[in-house]
């Protein structure tokens, strides 16, 4: 089994930053990769940002400019940092994590999930 442990979250005026954090642990083989996922009261669930082990990143439209995605690839562990936050960013952040477990598994991977951290952006 693989463990996500999501924290940074918090409360924070409009126009303050937050650093998400989410490390995993278990039985690892291997990474594709990590990312973070929220998802707003009365709202489906979205991609926010995902970074690739070999550092390739994607956002989100909304968070182009205001959010930054890196790896630790040797602590396993991925970070989010939010600028510039607004009142439409407050939702609970997923970390997800597709990882591969053993050598003889396939390399596409299997996704694990955090149990999220919360982000309030005030007006």
């Amino acid at each position: 089994q693989v463990q996500l442990v999501e924290s940074g979250g918090g409360l924070v005026q409009a126009g303050g930053s937050l650093r998400l954090s989410c490390a995993a642990s278990g039985t690892i083989f291997s990474i594709n990769s990590m990312g973070w996922y929220r998802q707003a009261p009365g709202k489906a669930r979205e991609l926010v940002a995902l970074i690739t082990t070999a550092g390739s990143t994607t956002y989100a439209d909304s968070v182009k400019g205001r959010f930054t995605i890196s790896n630790d690839n040797a602590k396993n562990t991925v970070y989010l940092q939010m600028n510039s936050l607004k009142p439409e960013d407050t939702a609970v952040y997923y970390c997800n994590a597709n990882t591969v477990t053993s050598f003889f598994a396939s390399r596409k991977g299997v996704n694990y999930w955090g149990k999220g951290t919360l982000v309030t952006v005030s007006s």
